[in-house]
């Protein structure tokens, strides 16, 4: 129960970017501007920019074992969300801790950066596979993060039942397929195996797009914590992404962030 006069409390278990475009930084903007209360579990520092990623050190197991007790333990959430886990000794802690977490739980499988800088140990993913999915309430892989985890190639709108399949195998409760790389709208697709919804967009010529993975898991993380059931919290968070996508805008030499105020600056 959120004590009276405070906002719904949000979780984010990622790791950090020091250029502010994605990660623990990307959620907790998100966060802010959906009207939650957000709290961060750093798993994980990188050294990077618009450029890539020039540097990635993950924490302790028992830092981040610490940090997400003394949140919990005491302040309590409605909704956590997951992003960077780096290797497979996080990942089966940080499963385990969400399997102990009377709240739902927001699984984005990150693989690589959007520089395609990889963010998850080769050794990590049978644990995602197998001890991670298993607990997320929604996954959210994009179509790499598809290929990585299962195998199944997307090329078209076509496959995307397919992969959502070969996900659901893993054990979550709903999976929503990030269709983005795809050609056309930006069309992703939500199934818990028995009802399907598609969700389009229109495609924004714009190269800045670097957190929009971080940023949609973490809008739908604050849409579940507001009470909404999955299918509208995933409604109400492609809505947000598509217009942060929109607004994104050039910092440095290369991909620069959506904007997560775009909202405030509309």
């Amino acid at each position: 129960m959120t004590p009276a006069g405070a906002p719904p409390r949000v979780l984010t278990v990622a790791g950090s970017d020091s250029g502010g475009g994605a990660g623990i930084q990307a959620d907790l903007k998100t966060m802010l501007a959906l009207g939650v209360h957000g709290m961060s579990v750093v798993t994980a520092i990188t050294a990077q920019n618009s450029l890539g990623v020039q540097g990635a050190w993950p924490l302790p197991v028992e830092t981040v074992r610490a940090q997400y007790r003394s949140v919990v333990d005491d302040i309590g959430v409605q909704a956590v969300k997951t992003g960077m886990l780096a290797s497979a000794e996080l990942v089966e802690t940080v499963a385990e801790l969400l399997g102990r977490t009377d709240a739902p739980a927001v699984v984005d499988p990150v693989g690589v950066s959007k520089h395609g800088d990889a963010l998850l140990a080769e050794s990590a993913l049978e644990s995602v596979r197998r001890r991670l999915l298993p607990v997320a309430t929604v996954a959210t892989p994009n179509l790499d993060e598809v290929a990585q985890l299962t195998g199944v190639t997307v090329t078209s709108e076509a496959d995307l039942p397919r992969a959502a399949a070969a996900v659901l195998a893993y054990g979550p409760r709903w999976v929503l397929i990030k269709g983005g790389h795809l050609s056309g709208d930006a069309v992703d697709l939500l199934t818990d195996g028995s009802e399907e919804h598609w969700l389009r967009a229109p495609r924004y010529d714009n190269r800045h797009t670097h957190g929009t993975g971080c940023t949609l898991a973490s809008a739908i993380a604050s849409e579940l914590a507001k009470g909404r059931d999955v299918p509208e919290a995933v409604a109400a968070a492609k809505e947000y992404v598509t217009g942060a996508i929109r607004a994104g805008f050039a910092l440095g030499g290369g991909i620069g962030p959506v904007d997560h105020a775009w909202r405030f600056r509309a």
